[in-house]
């Protein structure tokens, strides 16, 4: 153990004087300041300007430039707002993406669509075709049509407005969600308004939409779109109930009570909705509940 205390006091002292050699070894520096010319005014005595030209004496704007150009200063002065930095746009990106899938669920056509999809998927009796994601993707192709004017408007009167330093943020907050309100209110009912108008004690008049909070006119969206897509659902349900009747009451007659009536009726539901052109009755249709009601 005292040997290795020793060793290491021994490269200690090593490194010690291997430090001091280097400190004798380098030449002294010498640092001198910048040698300025007197007889132009460029040196800092208290008692000489640092003027190279007196104020007025510049005749173009090359000239103006070099004034003073050490001790100039450029101050823009603007009555709009400036943009906005790049760490607060990349914040204020990532909540908008946070908030998106409920924007999209509870404040746009895409609950009644998906709703009304699934129905129909469910009356054809073929389980999983189409598929969840083609149906969503519908769903969300079919939300972005009919969202269309509504996105135009908001980006026209806010977010261009905001962008250009002509409104504050609050305006241009309060002109965005103004749209989508325009556009829950159409397709809401008013006995949906009223009762939660009622359960949140609050005076309105059944017709004004600006006495209506956001906080109602959401829940109360909702309700109705469930409403509506549940009311197309059934409508389009009744056809292929008919037709599970008939394979079903056909195949009791026959005596064949252990074949599964599904199994015989689901190439007749499909034949039906193809030739009726099925798609295209119930997507149309669909979009265009949602222009009726504007």
């Amino acid at each position: 153990m005292r040997e290795r205390f020793s060793g290491l006091r021994i490269r200690k002292l090593l490194c010690l004087l291997f430090t001091v050699g280097i400190f004798c070894i380098c030449s002294a520096q010498v640092v001198h300041a910048t040698r300025l010319d007197v007889d132009r005014g460029e040196t800092g005595d208290t008692d000489t300007s640092t003027t190279l030209q007196d104020p007025g004496e510049a005749e173009s704007p090359e000239e103006l430039g070099e004034l003073n150009i050490a001790n100039t200063a450029t101050i823009t002065i603007s009555n709009n707002n400036g943009t906005i930095a790049g760490e607060l746009r990349i914040l204020l990106t990532l909540t908008m993406i946070a908030l998106l899938p409920v924007i999209i669920l509870m404040m746009t056509s895409f609950t009644r669509i998906i709703i009304v999809l699934h129905f129909t998927r469910a009356a054809l009796s073929t389980q999983t075709v189409p598929t969840n994601q083609i149906l969503i993707g519908l769903s969300l192709i079919l939300t972005f049509f009919i969202m269309e004017p509504t996105i135009n408007e908001i980006y026209n009167d806010a977010i261009v407005p905001y962008e250009s330093g002509l409104i504050e943020q609050d305006e241009a907050l309060k002109r965005g969600v103004e749209p989508l309100r325009k556009f829950m209110y159409r397709s809401t009912q008013t006995e949906d308004v009223k009762v939660f108008m009622d359960i949140s004690r609050t005076e309105w008049d059944g017709e004004t939409l600006e006495d209506i909070p956001t906080s109602v006119l959401i829940p109360a969206f909702m309700i109705s779109e469930l409403r509506a897509g549940f009311s197309m659902g059934f409508v389009i349900y009744i056809p292929f109930i008919v037709i599970d009747m008939v394979v079903a009451s056909t195949l009791m007659s026959m005596g064949m009570m252990m074949l599964p009536p599904t199994t015989i009726s689901m190439p007749f539901k499909i034949l039906l909705f193809v030739v009726a052109d099925g798609w295209n009755l119930v997507i149309v249709n669909l979009v265009r509940s949602f222009y009726l009601t504007g």
